[in-house]
């Protein structure tokens, strides 16, 4: 469909993520946008202050009725029997799903992806932050909301272009950039891969597709023959990596300085303005990809220094005396277990204490073991039952096939309506919530309770 024709864009699920970027990025260049969600959220609520109509109602009547000035975007997330879903595919509307609207967008500029299980939406938002503070400025479609700007979408002139990439449903093959980065291919989503050959099949498809630089974590299983674009190895310290950090001290306000080392040489005293050392490594990743854009190695130096990191991830929200509280997105084994690791890093010898809402019963029954391992690095776990989002229950799925092989010192498993009465009993040292589902709402509650003592 010609943007001449276009008038209305629909999203169903538009309070996702990775939707409502799309959503504000089409409400920029002037279209009237609304869309459905299933339940109101702080995201939904920004976007109807915007001057997007949401509706948390499945209601055919809501939907443009001029079906040839209409594009329908719509996430994999939604359930296919969706009354509106079903609607607009009996009435010829144009209906096309998120990866292929951002793969529309991106086409004919100069595209910058970052990919991988996990570790993704960090380093994409210090790509976008590096450009924007260098002067060059770019547009993005970040999986998370910047800290430093507050939205997950950036507009500039510029055609330059950020953009995570998702393999969730394989949406990141709808893109061929320019440069991407590959930060893990961890075993994830094997309710649609199967397994992790399928996973790393995917990776390697999206690898094929990159058009000039490819920056790989060192040690992923990609090679050189393999792809037509060059790669790059990245790493947190290890030397035989292209780009890899040296000289990594620690601040007693728990950031870190490093020295970057990579083929042009070496940027010296990087202080990395987001906690922990998992972004370090973060930061490596999107100052290789800067430095192959043609960025300025003083200019990328500096903006590392300014990123604030992006809201739930390793996201402070309570630093006093005697309290610490930081709220995680993290909802992978390995993921988990890089943040409780950089929690360590920060807070040595502190007792820290993790609330933990699985989710997803299909990635709970698959990686049952490693998550009870990843857990077991807590003093103190708090477990939750399962966060659904878009899944049935399975028969025999429950939070306790991980509770049961936890070897923390202490641990609990309750219902998600006792963890107030839970935490006001608590010995709390550093506190940690960890999780992509509906965790969040707790986090207001939570600084509250914890300021208030």
């Amino acid at each position: 469909m010609s943007d001449n024709k276009l008038k209305y864009v629909y999203f169903i699920g538009i309070g996702g993520i990775g939707m409502s970027a799309i959503a504000r990025w089409y409400k920029f260049r002037g279209f009237e946008v609304g869309g459905y969600d299933r339940t109101p959220s702080p995201l939904t609520a920004q976007l109807e202050q915007e001057g997007i109509s949401v509706h948390y109602e499945d209601d055919c009547s809501r939907i443009p009725g001029d079906v040839a000035a209409t594009l329908v975007i719509y996430t994999p997330a939604i359930p296919a029997d969706l009354g509106e879903l079903c609607y607009v595919k009996e009435h010829g509307y144009k209906l096309v799903k998120r990866s292929m609207a951002l793969g529309e967008i991106t086409g004919g500029q100069c595209c910058l992806a970052v990919s991988g299980t996990h570790g993704k939406t960090t380093t994409s938002t210090l790509v976008a932050h590096i450009l924007t503070e260098s002067g060059e400025g770019c547009s993005a479609f970040l999986g998370g909301i910047s800290k430093n700007y507050g939205t997950n979408l950036l507009m500039s002139s510029t055609p330059v272009v950020v953009a995570e990439a998702d393999e969730f449903d394989r949406s990141f093959l709808q893109l061929h950039p320019d440069i991407a980065v590959i930060t893990a291919m961890d075993a994830d989503h094997l309710d649609i891969y199967g397994d992790l050959a399928h996973v790393q099949e995917a990776f390697l498809a999206f690898a094929v597709q990159v058009k000039e630089t490819i920056i790989m974590k060192y040690g992923l299983p990609i090679r050189q023959e393999q792809v037509g674009a060059r790669i790059f190895t990245y790493h947190f310290d290890n030397p035989g990596a292209d780009f890899h950090g040296s000289n990594l001290r620690l601040q007693p306000d728990g950031h870190y300085i490093f020295d970057l080392v990579y083929p042009g040489g070496t940027l010296s005293d990087i202080r990395v303005g987001a906690l922990g050392w998992i972004n370090v490594e973060n930061s490596i990743a999107a100052a290789a990809v800067c430095l192959c854009h043609g960025c300025d190695g003083q200019k990328v130096r500096h903006a590392i220094g300014s990123f604030c990191g992006v809201q739930r991830r390793l996201d402070e929200h309570v630093n006093k005396p005697g309290i610490t509280y930081i709220d995680d997105y993290a909802h992978h084994p390995a993921e988990l277990a890089s943040a409780i690791s950089s929690l360590r890093g920060i807070s040595p010898g502190r007792k820290i204490t993790g609330v933990f809402q699985p989710h997803l019963y299909t990635r709970t029954r698959d990686f049952a073991p490693e998550f009870a391992q990843a857990l077991s690095a807590l003093d103190s776990l708090i477990l939750l039952d399962i966060y659904p989002a878009r899944e049935e229950p399975i028969p025999g799925v429950t939070s306790e096939i991980i509770f049961k092989d936890v070897t923390a010192p202490r641990k609990m498993l309750i219902r998600k309506e006792e963890l107030m009465d839970v935490l006001k009993k608590e010995e709390l040292d550093v506190l940690a919530t960890f999780g992509a589902g509906n965790i969040d709402r707790f986090i207001e509650p939570i600084t509250e309770l914890l300021n208030a003592r």
